[in-house]
């Protein structure tokens, strides 16, 4: 078995799609084909658990979450997704057409290529009168900030607006608190929850075997990331000061090196970006 490891730390459902593109495509390299490289070792360790929210049992009185969720949105002028997990929770939870929510077309506002593809898969912006879809134009700039620059092309007088937000709990309120100091009326509603790994679970297990100077470690969640800092911290001998990691946004890789990572590599959003500068790795180490 190959010392190299490249460890994927996103929720278990997404990570399996990442884990089969990334084997495939070593398999068709031709440095491992000639058996001039061994096949790296991936591993699945899934930091956080994405469980989406089937309803508000505090909300009886006014109906269930999705019911809440089409009422806020019928007088809503903008709507926007935090990530592709809010926009599958969301729409697993109204099971309904999103024009049948509004009598007026609502625009949508999302931070990344995947959430707009996650739209996608749900016919949002492939209507016949499609959808308005804001995406950051430079996917360097795919996050809140992005996103808020974005939307300057509206040029609306925000105290008019109101604005939904879907998220998880927790996580950053950058964009909320900018849009209602901009005057905007805003409803953040949580459509899921993180749940951390258990520290019991085997996963981590087999994380303390591998040779932490010989890791790959592909981190997408800065929230993930600290997690991750506060186990290697309390249960681990190894320090991360030999490890490398691969990060999507620059936030994401501030996150790794506080906790640690010796060699921190930035590189563009989506799958096909990780999956090349994880080629790169192997092929310099």
């Amino acid at each position: 078995m190959s010392a190299q490891t490249i460890i994927v730390t996103r929720p278990a459902g997404q990570a399996r799609q990442l884990i089969e593109l990334l084997a495939t495509s070593f398999k068709n390299d031709e440095q491992f084909k000639l058996g001039k490289q061994d096949l790296p070792n991936i591993l699945s360790l899934p930091l956080l658990t994405i469980v989406p929210k089937e309803g508000d049992r505090g909300r009886s009185q006014k109906g269930s979450l999705a019911d809440h969720i089409a009422a806020s949105l019928k007088d809503a002028d903008l709507a926007i997704f935090v990530s592709p997990n809010a926009i599958e929770c969301s729409m697993r939870l109204l099971e309904r057409s999103w024009q049948e929510l509004s009598n007026t077309m609502i625009p949508v506002g999302v931070m990344g290529g995947s959430s707009k593809l996650a739209l996608q898969h749900h016919g949002i912006g492939l209507e016949e009168n499609p959808t308005r879809i804001f995406l950051p134009e430079n996917n360097a700039h795919w996050d809140s900030e992005g996103l808020w620059n974005e939307l300057q092309s509206l040029d609306w007088n925000w105290s008019e607006r109101k604005v939904v937000i879907f998220k998880g709990e927790g996580g950053r309120d950058w964009l909320a608190e900018t849009l209602r100091a901009a005057g905007a009326r805003v409803e953040a509603i949580s459509v899921y929850a993180r749940v951390p790994l258990s520290i019991n679970s085997p996963a981590w297990g087999a994380i303390a075997e591998i040779d932490f100077s010989q890791s790959l470690w592909l981190l997408t969640s800065s929230e993930a990331v600290r997690y991750l800092g506060e186990v290697i911290q309390g249960q681990f001998s190894q320090t991360l000061l030999y490890a490398s990691a691969i990060c999507p946004h620059q936030k994401i890789g501030e996150t790794a090196k506080a906790i640690g990572f010796g060699k921190v590599f930035i590189c563009e959003p989506g799958d096909q970006a990780l999956i090349k500068a994880s080629q790169v790795w192997l092929s310099l180490n």
